[in-house]
């Protein structure tokens, strides 16, 4: 019988990551089954419980549960789950916890599943990564601005170190640590914390038992591979190259246990490479109006705004090079002031929903589904309105998105720093015919750094719009309030690229076979 490996996720998010190991089906064969995922923050756990529950129902029932249909529908409120199914709803809640790495009362946990774990499958998978928060560029430059911040006093930076203590616990087949590209430049107690890890990594097992051999995921011609790395550089992986419609740009360490990792040499998988872009993923959605914030939020209003300030920004357009903007504001004019009244929100499935034959767009689509779930857009400041505008509009006709330089000075903020450069990319446009920029949990702030590409939407991006950028399915439910699902969905990493991450590990066990460990 194929190997079972039993998972244990670590700083698990939303479960992304997890997403990807668990349903990989390989010959009809299951390989990978979560034993333990852990998060502390309560509305990401509460996500991680309902999809490991949705997992656990389909493997008895082999569909999703009516009940779960008609709430992501939106028909109904959140269902007593363990009505629902009282097993299923037990080892969701036996497998998903909530709980603070680094504390006893996690360590404690932790060390109890594994014990489980060792008896129930074959050997294990640790999977997870430490918040990138410390590590991040972006990051760290904040905390350098907070009174009395001292890096190196700053638990963030050690969390690693709790990776560390359950790898040597756990002793796993493999392992998979992700993190972000900050992660190889930043520093404590002046030392790099990259170099830090890798001597923690790499003295594992001196002495006692097998040591871990480290991997970097390697691409060429369409397949993947896992390669020693001949620098750090080398672990960074280019979501975009595995046909994830977005650049996100990670660190990826695979570590294989030392007795197994001679299986890892030649062994690839076919990656899906096609080049894959915000139109082709999000553009078949329905189209919405964005709100209007601090002022009475009326279509009415809405439509005059806009129409407003694409005669102002036509006007400004006047004259200058090819005349496309121009044009294409005058054509916003007569769409927003004649054409049909669009809403906030809107439900419905999109026209062949759940029939195409494209790899990533089977995987979103979840034809069992009566609705789109969380397409709804949030309101901006009417000033904004016109930025957003002129954003849209300006990546449509120049293919990049504009500089603060580019915007006319009407459009300019009240901000005596505007025009320094430090706002350079304060208003950002994803472009229609390429992958988005890296959805982060930045988008929870104000989505000035996603904008949609149409200009006669006029808004940023809605929660289920970054989730299919990031692509989770369409029957992923986040749960908690907006803010934290648009958190949720930016701190994750995309299940398509983590299935294909999945698929290459479990290849570069099996080739030969694997023993009980």
């Amino acid at each position: 019988m194929p190997p079972i490996f039993g998972i244990v996720d670590l700083f698990a998010g939303p479960g992304g990551l997890g997403e990807g190991f668990a349903s990989l089906v390989t010959d009809g064969h299951a390989p990978f089954r979560i034993s333990i995922s852990v998060e502390k923050e309560a509305s990401a756990h509460r996500t991680l419980t309902l999809r490991s529950f949705l997992r656990k129902y389909l493997t008895l029932h082999g569909t999703l549960p009516d009940q779960f249909i008609d709430f992501h529908a939106g028909l109904t409120s959140e269902p007593n789950w363990s009505a629902v199914d009282a097993k299923a709803w037990k080892h969701a809640i036996d497998e998903a916890k909530a709980l603070e790495l680094g504390t006893e009362v996690a360590a404690s946990a932790i060390d109890r599943a594994i014990k489980d774990l060792k008896a129930s499958f074959d050997d294990a998978i640790l999977i997870g990564g430490p918040p990138c928060q410390a590590y991040s560029l972006v990051g760290r430059a904040r905390s350098r601005g907070k009174v009395g911040y001292i890096p190196e006093e700053d638990a963030r930076h050690y969390l690693f170190r709790e990776y560390i203590r359950v790898l040597d616990k756990l002793r796993p087949a493999a392992f998979i640590m992700e993190n972000v590209k900050g992660m190889l430049s930043s520093t404590v107690e002046s030392r790099l914390v990259f170099e830090m890890l890798m001597e923690d990594l790499a003295s594992l097992g001196t002495g006692h038992g097998h040591h871990y051999e480290l991997r970097s995921i390697h691409l060429a011609d369409g397949r993947a591979t896992l390669q020693e790395a001949a620098q750090p550089s080398d672990f960074i992986v280019r979501a975009e190259e595995f046909g994830v419609p977005q650049r996100r740009h990670r660190v990826i360490i695979v570590g294989i246990r030392s007795d197994l990792a001679a299986r890892a040499n030649g062994a690839s998988i076919a990656v899906s490479s096609t080049t894959r872009t915000v139109e082709e993923t999000i553009g078949n959605m329905p189209p919405l109006r964005s709100g209007i914030s601090r002022s009475t939020d009326m279509p009415a209003t809405w439509q005059s705004e806009v129409a407003g300030f694409a005669k102002l920004l036509a006007k400004i357009s006047k004259g200058h090079e090819d005349g496309a903007l121009e044009s294409e504001f005058r054509a916003i004019i007569d769409l927003v002031t004649n054409g049909t009244e669009t809403r906030r929100s809107s439900a419905m499935l999109p026209a062949g929903y759940g029939t195409s034959n494209d790899d990533l767009i089977r995987w979103l689509e979840r034809p069992e589904l009566r609705a789109l779930a969380q397409h709804e857009t949030r309101g901006h400041m009417a000033s904004d309105l016109g930025r957003y505008l002129f954003a849209a509009v300006f990546g449509k006709v120049r293919g990049y998105s504009p500089k603060a330089a580019d915007f006319p000075l009407e459009l300019s903020p009240d901000h005596r720093n505007w025009h320094s450069g430090a706002f350079n990319d304060r208003f950002r446009v994803q472009l229609a015919r390429q992958p988005s920029t890296t959805v982060t949990s930045h988008i929870s702030k104000d989505g000035h750094y996603f904008i949609h590409p149409d200009p006669s939407q006029c808004r940023s991006l809605t929660v289920r719009e970054a989730a299919r950028l990031q692509t989770f399915p369409d029957d992923y439910l986040f749960l908690g309030n907006r803010t934290q699902q648009y958190v949720q969905v930016g701190n994750a990493v995309p299940p398509f690229l983590a299935r294909q991450i999945a698929a290459l590990v479990h290849a570069s066990l099996t080739k030969a076979g694997i023993r009980k460990h």
